[in-house]
């Protein structure tokens, strides 16, 4: 962890020398701006949980939608969610039949270049959250490679690890499909969501972190939640 966070630290102030990132307001604020206090709690941070709907588990796919939820202090700020459809020139193709969203749909939807810029201003100052990160930051670093010849920087927490790691202390035999968000979710007797919306994925996200780290968990620093 110390170590992952000197890296952070070190990359942070190589790319904020690149003349495209000073050129660049809205990447230079965000670079300023990570979190990098590990000894500050989970109830001192602010959150943003996000989820992306892709056309191919693949990084060489295309991102379609994403959406996201604000954690402010240990509360979801459900006026600070987000969600939008992003056009691309390539289609969902067979995507469809897991997020029911059509060609047509994207036709009115924002370009990448807008969904990352909106990405970027909104998770100024705030830890990075996903289920299953591992997969949207590989999307996310090749758009950033795309756009900007940079990779993605962030301070991530990823639900997914934070919960394997609580059943490995358990001592448990942990199979994959029992580290699906719904999975996950159900171990803490949270509702079923309707899945593969980018909101209601990030919702039910932020919900499963407040749950993880509930009551005097509240008070566990960064070091043991970012990964």
């Amino acid at each position: 962890m110390i170590l992952k966070h000197w890296l952070l630290r070190y990359r942070q102030r190589k790319y904020l020398s690149r003349p495209r990132v000073k050129q660049t307001a809205f990447l230079q604020n965000y670079l300023q701006a990570i979190p990098l206090s590990l000894s500050q709690s989970f109830c001192q941070t602010n959150f943003i949980i996000v989820d992306l709907e892709t056309t191919s588990l693949e990084v060489s796919g295309e991102i379609i939608s994403i959406g996201w939820v604000m954690v402010d202090k240990g509360a979801i700020k459900h006026d600070k969610s987000f969600h939008c459809l992003i056009n691309n020139s390539r289609g969902v193709g067979n995507s469809a039949t897991i997020h029911q969203l059509r060609d047509i749909d994207l036709v009115a939807g924002v370009t990448i270049e807008q969904a990352y810029q909106a990405l970027m201003i909104a998770a100024t100052g705030r830890v990075i959250v996903f289920h299953h990160a591992a997969l949207d930051l590989g999307f996310l670093n090749n758009i950033s490679h795309h756009l900007f010849d940079l990779p993605f920087i962030a301070a991530v927490a990823d639900t997914l690890l934070i919960e394997k790691l609580r059943l490995s202390k358990q001592h448990e035999l942990i199979k994959f499909d029992q580290l699906t968000l719904a999975s996950c979710r159900q171990r803490y007797h949270l509702p079923s969501y309707t899945e593969h919306n980018a909101c209601i994925d990030a919702l039910a996200t932020a919900e499963l972190l407040l749950a993880q780290f509930s009551g005097k968990k509240q008070q566990t620093p960064l070091r043991y939640i970012v990964s």
